[in-house]
Formats: structure tokens, sequence, C-alpha cells
């Protein structure tokens, strides 16, 4: 059986012998575009050439790339698994030509390459061309369909719509048709009896796309309208994973060792086979393709988080999680044992897996465990939601279910199945779809078509030499963001650094030569590669020259926070070790934030050390060594730190103070010398994620200042305490003190809401079948008016008891319910503290059987009670 290996290198090395050059995959997570979370096309880093913003320095390129499916346009997640040939993650093999060779080549050498070194069998190939649409007035591809026939028979040739044969980047930009190669993988009796034609494009499993060639010779507008590219591409795209199993001849991508060495480890560790049930098989191909795209995105600088590309990768390993708790009856952490495996499988063509393994592993332990505690505490809220008594989980209880606490909607719809309920599955949508909404409206945003105001090969950068210089527009779009307008204007030279590498993007003035007219820069952003300046207004005369100025101060504070970590990065190699390695970073005029991987949170005296190096190496007064296209194997050669997750050119800039200390690829503005930063001051040390450690700094002035001020307070402690000679000895004298009052104090509050039970317990009201029990109380705290009700519970049962508390002005309501009445009657105290919580201008919540509420009225607790003893009364 033909390996992954062999394949991907045959594809590869074909490609070589026509001329193209083959490049290294970017990282799976996206940086500077800010229309990708994720890459998820082989094209992606090669945009800027497509949208003209760069020339190519090679026209035909190949190479294998990590791409990850799961949102937007490609949602394929609740398929993978399910069928046999979704994946999140997966290699596209791509071959592309910039402006060189267009269909003739692309066709016959996809066809040389499935015919004659795969050797895939001719008689169950077809391809797809584009119809025409003449909604935008374009006609078939007949050309493609001519050059087609020299190589399969006209009945093999299907033609289908924009949808499926014409491919746009996005709503606006470059497009063009595109000629799908599918093959019909069925067994022969099935061939024979259907027709495979009939089935291309047809979602089946056995009838698959294997490459999409795509000829890119237009450009969509703002307004709908097509218009030529200068000059035409090639963009083609063929998943690794089904070109492996056709030549394998396999019926499932998963049958092939890119997927069945994880599988036979998952069989290992959940003592089930793979094969023999369905259910188990989906769990088995799930956690198999799962594994793998979240180990390459933590290894590529993506961690699990709440947040936007954060919350993908969390989603995708939860997924899997979910599956091997439900389906293989694992229910502790696994799939953090997957990745040895997996990272020595991909080394030689994706390294970086490797080379981070127990990090990524560690991470992914941490959330597992995170998970499976948060699965435990969904099913006890499951618990609460089945104690009301009724049959159906009501959508929006669905959806709290998911969105509060985590918990998988087919999760949800499992366990009501397992006891005899249903789902609301329509009102579930109904409140995600609210939410999509909402989403959707803070992120929208619109862009006009770019107005070109004079032709310019590329827009250079001078900002490492200087901070002013004269600039003439090039191009300028509009743009709304939450209906507010913004304009995107492009120079053909710029000061302005974008924003990138952590580092901030630089603010300033354009003024015009002619006019005296001045747009502000607000901020300058990076798409692909093009430098984007935003402004609030356009200059009224566009064509004049303009004199672009940076904020200099502000430039030099964040060079000051950029150099000092450099100096960080270092030292903390220095100290902690060589397993220290930069998780992500922000560089502004005012801090710096610096997250880095190490395994437990850093001592005081390591933080010291730390600190007391930087402030060495500023005082040392080194000065910068920065090298600019430097070719990327030399500067690694010298000892230049390159950063996981970061893609690189063939030349880099290679920042250095000192080579023995701190050498790293960095596009950032630094000092001139150390001795510029003036000081270094750590102000914290937090946890960021499992492995991952976070530093946050001042510099300069600000830094100066902290120290004053903190020694200012302790000044101001040490008048406060009497001048003691010793002053950490009267503080811990102080709080010995305070201890010692606090457990006096404890004892008498003790007695008090003792004293205060009984009184409360004396006028109960008997109902029938159980006392009921309402009371106003003052009390200090919440804390307490909770003791006091768990007191209650505790002696009298079954019980139904409203505490109505004035704490100190505050009001409190709590609603404590025996376990018994929550059962038989559905009461849910949770739901009358959020409905009396109006009485007080307030609101809470809890459990079924416990719940609290605060407010800002105190006046309303009255009102309340009333409520409350209606509503005893109605039982």
């Amino acid at each position: 059986m033909a390996t992954a290996s062999e394949v991907r290198k045959q594809f590869l090395d074909f490609f070589k012998s026509k001329a193209h050059k083959i490049v290294e995959s970017a990282p799976i997570v996206v940086k500077n575009d800010p229309t990708l979370m994720f890459t998820n096309a082989g094209m992606n880093q090669f945009k800027d050439y497509f949208l003209g913003n760069k020339n190519a320095e090679e026209t035909r390129v190949a190479n294998t790339q990590k791409c990850l499916r799961v949102s937007g346009k490609h949602n394929d997640l609740e398929e993978v698994g399910v069928d046999t040939y979704h994946h999140t993650m997966f290699e596209m093999l791509g071959n592309w030509s910039f402006g060189d060779y267009f269909k003739e080549e692309s066709i016959a050498w996809a066809w040389e390459l499935l015919t004659e070194v795969y050797g895939l069998d001719k008689s169950r190939l077809y391809v797809t061309v584009f119809e025409g649409d003449p909604d935008d007035n374009l006609k078939a591809d007949n050309e493609a369909v001519k050059i087609w026939e020299k190589y399969i028979k006209k009945d093999r040739i299907l033609l289908f719509d924009k949808k499926d044969n014409f491919w746009e980047m996005g709503e606006t930009g470059p497009c063009g048709p595109c000629s799908e190669i599918h093959m019909d993988l069925r067994p022969e009796a099935d061939r024979n009896t259907v027709d495979g034609a009939s089935l291309v494009n047809k979602d089946h499993d056995q009838v698959i796309e294997l490459w999409n060639l795509v000829f890119m010779q237009y450009n969509r507008k703002a307004d709908g309208t097509l218009v030529n590219l200068p000059s035409t591409h090639v963009d083609t795209g063929m998943g690794l994973e089904r070109i492996l199993r056709a030549v394998n001849g396999k019926h499932s991508n998963y049958d092939t060792d890119l997927f069945m060495d994880t599988i036979h480890k998952l069989e290992e560790l959940s003592k089930k086979k793979y094969g023999e049930d369905e259910k188990i098989d989906i769990a088995f191909r799930v956690i198999a393709d799962h594994v793998r795209a979240v180990s390459f995105a933590i290894a590529d600088g993506q961690l699990p988080s709440n947040e936007k590309a954060g919350h993908v990768i969390r989603r995708i390993l939860r997924r899997a999680i979910r599956y091997g708790y439900s389906f293989l009856g694992i229910e502790q952490p696994f799939i953090c044992e997957l990745i040895p495996g997996l990272a020595s499988k991909f080394e030689a063509t994706f390294p970086s897996l490797k080379a981070q393994e127990d990090f990524v592993k560690r991470v992914v332990e941490h959330e597992e465990h995170s998970f499976l505690q948060t699965l435990g505490n969904g099913l006890r809220i499951f618990d609460q939601y089945a104690a009301r008594g009724e049959k159906t989980i009501d959508g929006k209880s669905a959806f709290e279910l998911y969105d509060t606490f985590g918990f998988p909607k087919d999760l949800t719809d499992l366990v009501a199945r397992e006891r005899g309920m249903t789902v609301d599955s329509a009102g579930f949508e109904k409140e995600l779809a609210i939410q999509r909404d909402r989403s959707r409206a803070d992120a929208k945003k619109e862009s006009g078509d770019w107005i070109v105001i004079r032709e310019d090969e590329k827009e250079e950068f001078v900002g490492y030499d200087y901070l002013s210089t004269d600039v003439k527009l090039t191009r300028y779009r509009e743009v709304k963001v939450k209906n507010k307008t913004k304009y995107h204007l492009v120079f053909n030279i710029t000061p302005f650094y974008a924003e990138s590498g952590g580092q901030v993007g630089d603010t300033g003035m354009v003024t015009g030569r002619n006019n005296g007219e001045k747009v502000e820069i607000l901020d300058t952003q990076k798409e692909n590669e093009l430098i984007i300046q935003i402004a609030d207004k356009l200059p009224e005369d566009k064509e004049q020259t303009f004199h672009a100025e940076v904020n200099g101060e502000r430039r030099t504070n964040t060079a000051y926070n950029h150099s000092a970590t450099h100096l960080l990065h270092a030292a903390l190699k220095e100290v902690l070790g060589d397993h220290v390695n930069q998780k992500g970073s922000l560089v502004d005029p005012k801090h710096l934030r610096f997250d880095f991987s190490h395994f437990e949170k850093v001592k005081p005296e390591e933080l010291e050390r730390i600190e007391t190096i930087v402030n060495q190496k500023i005082r040392a007064s080194i000065p910068l060594l920065e090298e600019r296209n430097v070719p990327y194997d030399e500067a690694l050669n010298k000892g230049a730190m390159a950063l996981f997750g970061e893609k690189y050119g063939d030349v880099v800039r290679v920042i250095t103070f000192d080579p023995n200390y701190s050498v790293e690829l960095c596009g950032g503005t630094h000092v001139a010398n150390t001795a510029e930063i003036g000081s270094f001051k750590i102000k914290q040390e937090t946890s960021v994620a499992a492995g991952v450690r976070r530093i946050e700094a001042i510099t300069g002035a600000r830094a100066d200042q902290y120290v004053r001020d903190r020694l200012l307070k302790l000044e101001e402690i040490h008048a406060l305490l009497g001048s003691p000679q010793d002053i950490s000895k009267a503080i811990q004298s102080l709080m010995d003190n305070n201890a010692a009052l606090k457990t006096e104090l404890d004892k008498y509050q003790e007695k008090e809401v003792g004293q205060l039970k009984s009184s409360i317990i004396s006028n109960k009201i008997n109902k029938q079948g159980f006392e009921a029990i309402t009371a106003k109380i003052s009390l200090a705290n919440a804390a307490q008016v909770k003791d006091l009700a768990y007191q209650i519970k505790n002696e009298v049962d079954p019980v139904f008891c409203a505490l109505f508390a004035d704490l100190e002005g505050k009001p409190n309501i709590t609603v404590m319910i025996s376990d018994s009445l929550v059962k038989e009657r559905g009461l849910n105290a949770g739901q009358l503290v959020r409905d009396w919580a109006k009485k007080i201008k307030g609101g809470g919540g809890g459990q079924p059987f416990f719940a609290q509420a605060g407010g800002s009225d105190v006046s309303g607790l009255s009102e309340a009670e009333e409520e409350a003893k209606k509503y005893i009364e109605s039982l």
C-alpha cells in the first residue's frame, strides 16, 4: 500500500520536474489577513500575488499546505467522521502559476500525474467544466472542454453551474472558472448498475472530487461586476487524504496510514475495535481527524480559548473528547496520548509539531481535564432541568447548557433520549440563530472597491530609517464597520509601521504639500503584505504630494518595549531553560506583554533574577546590530531565533543585541542602543493556558514612575504603622491581631445567626406537606444568609424558606427548597429569585433547590416578601 509520504513526494517531485519551486507550508494559523482565522486553502499565502499587491519572485510554485476548514463558507465540522471524506485539517497539494502557464498545461499535467504517475484507472475518472452564467454574462468554458477532449471521452466531461465550477476568493477579488477531476471508487457491480456521471457533485461518498484546477482570469468588483485581470493565474488544490485513498483503492480516507496509525493507538486505549460498530467507528474517525487539527494549530501558535480562533480549536478538541466519552467510554484524558505518534509521523514534513511535542501534549491534557469536568457539571445541570418533571427540555435551557456551560447539544439529545425525554431543537436553533445574528452584526464589515489614483508595483516601507517623508496616494477605499465609515489609504512609500509581530501600528499625520490639508492616521494595519493607513476622512486633493509623519513619541516608547521584549526572551531562556519559547506578545507605547512556554509558575526569586538580567543588559549600552535581507538559512546558522507558527521568506531581518545573548528574526522597530530603554520593571506574572505563562512589564519613564509610586506607598504604610524599624514584622503582627479579632467576630456572628434561626423557625407555617418560612432579617453579608438557610433546611424538612435580608443597606433575597419539594412539585428556586429580584431592582439565580439575588433598592424587600407569601399560598 502506498504511504502518505510516498504520494506526497511523488506530487512534489513531479512539479519540480516541471520547473516549479517547492515552497514550505504557511502556518495553519493566519496572522496578517483580517478576512481569515485559519489557512483554508493552499492559495492563501499567495493572495497578494493574485490581488496585485506584490509581484511573484517565482512564477511557478508547488507545495503541500496545512489547511483547516471548520467555519464560515467551508463549515464541514459536523460532517467530519460521520462520512468518510470530510476533514477539519487536511493537506492541500497544489501547484500555482502567476502569469505563466494557464489551462493547457494545467490540464495536461494533472492528467499526466493522475494516470501515469499515480496510475489511476482512466475509466473511473470524470471532469467538470463551467457551463456559463447569464447573470454574469459569462459563456461556457469551451476552451477547457476542448483541451480535456484530448485526454478523456466527451461523455465524461460534465458541465456544471457557478455553484460548482466558478471559484471566488470572496465577495470581491480574483475569481474564475474551475475544472474539477472526480473519481468513481464504487465496486464494479455498483458502477454497472448506476452510471458514475449521474453521481458527480451529488455528495456520494464513493464518487468524490480529487483535484480542482482554478483558472483565475476575472476580478469581482464591489458592485458585483466582473473585469478581466491584467494577467491570468492558475491555482490548483488536491487533498492528500483523497488522492491517497484513490491510489490505494480504499473506500474511506481513514483507511490509509494517515489515520490508521492513530486509530490503532486509539483501539489500544479504548479496548474497542474499529470496523465492528458504525457508531464506534464514527467516534474513531472523529478523534483521529480532530487530534491532527488541534495539534498542528497549537504547534502553530493558536491555543484553545473562548475567543475567535481559540474558540474554534477548543470546539474541535471538545468534540473529540465528547465522542471518546460518549461512545468509547473513556472518562480520563486520552487524546494527549495520541500526540507522540502523530508528531513522529509528520516530523519530516512538518517538524514544528515534533519540536513542541511535550508542550502540545500538556496543553491538550489540561483541556481534557477541564472539559471532562465540564461534562460532569453539565450532567448535574441537566439533572436540575429534568427535576422539573417535564418531558421536554426547552430550547432556552438546552441553549444555556450549550452556551453557558459548554455542554454540547447532541450530548443533551443523547442524555434526554436515555431518560425518555426530548429536546426542543427548534427552540434551541432559534436561540442559536439569535446569537449568530448578533455576532454577525458585531463583525459586519463592508469594503468598497479600491480606487486607483496611480499605478505602483509595491508600497515600500521606509520607517526603519525615517519617521517622516513625502508620499503619494496610490489607492484608497471606503470601509464601513458597525455603521462607522473609515478610509483605507495606500501610499507609494510609507514611514508608518503596520501592526504585526505583536507590535501595534503607527499613528501620525499626512499633510498636503499643495493645500496644507491634514489627515490624521488613526492606525496602520497589514492586509496580507499590503500596508494600509486608516483615516476617518479623505484628502480633497488626492493627486498632490503629502508629507507623512509618524507620531515620534509613540513610536519611540513602542521601540523601548519591543527591544525590552527581546532582552526578556533571552533572560527567560537563561533563567528557566531552553524549553522557553515565545507564544505571543503585545508591544505598545505603554507596556509589553510576553507569553511563553513554561509549565509552572515562575518563582519570585526567578522573576527577580530575570528582571536583574534585563536591566544589566540595558545598563551595558549594547548597540543594535540590524541586518536586512539575510538569507533565511544563513540567519539560522548565525543562531537567530525563529518563532514557531511564523512564515518567513527567503530573506529575513535579523535583530541582534550582543551575538552571545539575543539574536532574533524580527520585523519590528527597535532602539539603537539598549541604554535608551532606561529601565525595565516586571508588573506581574500570570497563567494564560496550560503550559503558557505571561509576563507584563513596563520600561523607561513609566517604569521609573511605577517604582517611585511604590516607594511612596511604602513610606505611607511605614508612617501609618508608627514608623517601626522592621516594617514586615509590624505588618505580620497587625495581621495576627486581625485574625484573632476575626475569630472572635465569627463566634459572635455564629451565635447571632443561631438565635435568629431559632426565632425564624418558631414562626414557620405548616402547609399541606411542607413547612413554609418567610422572614425579613438584617445580617452582614450574603454568606451569612446562605449559612442560615442551610441551617434551617437541616432542621426543618420538607421546607420552603424565603429570606429577605438587609445587608447593611444592600438587599438580598435567598430561597431554599427541600429536594423532595423540587422533585415532587417541580419548584425552582433560581426562577423564583429571578422574578422576585425585580422588586429590588436586581437579579440573580442558582439551582432549583437554592438561589440568591441581589439588587440596588432595599426598600423593595417588603414587596418581594409579599410576592413570596402569595406564591406560597398558591402551592
